[in-house]
C-alpha cells in the first residue's frame, strides 16, 4: 500500500493553483472538471509521477469549522517535504509568503509553518537530509 493521492482543502481552487504553482513550484498534473469544482491535482516537477496533491474545495459544511479549528490552534493542515527549510523560508519569505513559524529544529526534523492564503496553516520539513 502507498500514498497515491493527499488532499488539502482550499477556499478556492483558482486562488489555490496560482499559490501552489507560481509560488511553491508545484506543476499541475490533472485538471478535470466535476460540476462546480475540478479534480485538480498537483506534483512536485522533481517527482511528477509521485504523490499527487489535491487542491480540494472546502465547501462541505464540515470544513469550514475544521480549518478554523485547526488555524486558531496554529496546527498545520498538512506538511511538505524540503531539502533545506532555512533556504525554503527565506525563498517563500521574498515571495511574500506570510510564515506563522520561523524555522525551527527539533531533534532531527526543522520545521516552518506558513499561510497558504487558501484557509490552511502548511508545514514545511526537512528530517535529516530526506525530504
Amino acid at each position: 500500500m502507498k500514498i497515491v493521492v493527499t488532499s488539502v482543502l482550499v477556499d478556492d481552487q483558482a486562488k489555490a493553483l496560482t499559490f501552489y504553482t507560481d509560488v511553491l513550484g508545484f506543476v499541475k498534473k490533472n485538471d478535470i472538471p466535476l460540476g462546480e469544482s475540478r479534480w485538480l491535482t498537483l506534483v512536485s516537477p522533481d517527482d511528477p509521477n509521485g504523490t499527487e496533491l489535491l487542491l480540494e474545495p472546502d465547501n462541505h459544511p464540515a470544513a469550514g469549522p475544521f480549518k478554523e479549528a485547526l488555524r486558531n490552534d496554529g496546527i498545520p493542515f498538512t506538511s511538505l517535504g524540503v531539502d533545506d527549510v532555512h533556504r525554503e523560508y527565506e525563498r517563500l519569505k521574498a515571495l511574500g509568503v506570510r510564515f506563522t513559524q520561523p524555522p525551527v529544529q527539533m531533534g532531527p526534523v526543522t520545521t516552518a509553518v506558513f499561510d497558504d492564503t487558501c484557509g490552511n496553516l502548511i508545514q514545511i520539513a526537512e528530517t535529516g537530509g530526506a525530504s
